[in-house]
C-alpha cells in the first residue's frame, strides 16, 4: 500500500464520525426544537417527553444514515469517485457487516425511546416511530427505495418536518394544535432543500447508478426551481404567522439567515455543478440550523 494511500485512511474513530455524518444531525434536533417551542407557547411543555423525542429522533437519522450509506453502497450509487463526503464503504473504511450492525443498534435504541413515549402517549407513538423507521430503511433500501424512484423529497419533508414536529407537539402536549402544521412548513422546506442540493450535484452519478431521484426526473434546472420554491416557502411562513398574529414580531427572528439563504441560492442558480455544490450544501444545513433554532425562539418568546 502506498504512503498516500495509508495517509488517506482515517482512524477508526475518524471513520465511524465520518458513518455518523456529523452534520445532518441537525435535521433531527431541529424539528424537536420547533415543536417542543410551541408547547411551551402553550404552556404544555414537558422536558421528559422533549429529551426522549429528541433521542429518539438522533438515533433514528444516525440509523438512517448507517442505513444509507449500506444500500446505496450495495446498489453501486456510491463509489471512491463520488463528488460528495465519502461514504465509508465506499472508501473501504469499515465493512458492510459493522455499518449493518450500527444500524440495527441505532435503530434498537430508538424503539427504546419509543417504549417510554409510548407510555406517556399512547399508540400514535408506535405508529409514528415505525413510520419513520421504515421510511429510514425504505429510503435506498428495497426494490422500490424511496430515493431512486423520485420520492425521497416527499418523504423528507414529510418525516423530517411535519410528522417530527408534530409528533414532538404531541408527546409533550396530548394532542396537535393546528398551528402546528404551520410551524412544520418551513422546517421541512429546509430539511428538503439541503436533499435537493445534494441532489443536483449527483444528477450525473445517481442516473448512472439508476438512482432516480427527482432531481434525475426534473433535470438539474427543475430541482434549482423546487430548491429556489422550498426557500419561498421557509420564508414566508413566519411573516404570515406574524401577520395573521398567530405568532408575535419575534417570530421574524429567523429572517436574519437571509443572508445565508441568498448566498446558498446564487450558487445553486448560477448553475454551478459538481464540488461547487459542497458549499452551498453546507450553507444549506448550516441554514436550516440556524433558521430553525432562531424560529423555535421566536415561538416561544410572546
Amino acid at each position: 500500500m502506498s504512503d498516500r494511500a495509508v495517509a488517506a485512511q482515517p482512524s477508526r474513530a475518524r471513520a465511524w464520525l465520518a458513518a455518523f455524518r456529523l452534520p445532518t444531525l441537525t435535521a433531527a434536533i431541529v424539528p424537536v426544537a420547533v415543536g417542543s417551542a410551541l408547547a411551551f407557547r402553550h404552556g404544555r411543555f414537558r422536558a421528559g417527553p422533549a429529551l426522549a423525542a429528541l433521542a429518539g429522533a438522533l438515533l433514528i437519522q444516525i440509523g438512517t444514515n448507517f442505513a444509507n450509506d449500506l444500500y446505496d453502497f450495495r446498489k453501486g450509487a456510491d463509489s471512491r469517485g463520488r463528488i460528495g463526503p465519502p461514504r465509508v464503504l465506499a472508501m473501504g473504511w469499515l465493512s458492510p457487516v459493522e455499518v449493518r450492525a450500527a444500524m440495527v443498534a441505532s435503530f434498537a435504541l430508538a424503539t427504546v425511546a419509543g417504549i417510554y413515549l409510548t407510555a406517556i402517549a399512547g399508540w400514535p407513538v408506535v405508529a409514528i416511530g415505525v413510520a419513520a423507521i421504515a421510511a429510514g430503511v425504505g429510503y435506498t433500501a428495497g426494490p422500490w427505495a424511496l430515493g431512486y424512484h423520485g420520492l425521497g423529497d416527499l418523504a423528507v419533508f414529510a418525516f423530517f418536518g411535519l410528522t417530527a414536529v408534530a409528533g414532538t407537539y404531541f408527546v409533550e402536549a396530548g394532542s396537535v394544535h393546528p398551528d402546528i402544521w404551520l410551524v412544520a412548513l418551513p422546517v421541512g422546506a429546509l430539511a428538503t432543500a439541503i436533499l435537493v442540493v445534494n441532489n443536483v450535484r449527483d444528477v450525473d452519478t445517481d442516473r448512472a447508478s439508476g438512482k432516480r431521484t427527482l432531481a434525475v426526473i426534473l433535470g438539474r434546472d427543475g430541482a434549482r426551481a423546487e430548491y429556489g420554491a422550498l426557500l419561498f416557502l421557509a420564508f414566508s411562513v413566519p411573516v404570515g404567522l406574524w401577520l395573521r398574529g398567530h405568532l408575535s414580531a419575534a417570530a421574524l427572528l429567523p429572517l436574519a439567515t437571509f443572508t445565508l439563504a441568498m448566498r446558498a441560492w446564487r450558487a445553486v442558480a448560477t448553475r454551478e455543478d459538481g464540488p461547487a455544490l459542497n458549499r452551498a450544501l453546507l450553507d444549506t444545513a448550516r441554514l436550516h440550523a440556524f433558521f430553525g433554532l432562531l424560529f423555535a425562539a421566536g415561538i416561544a418568546l410572546r
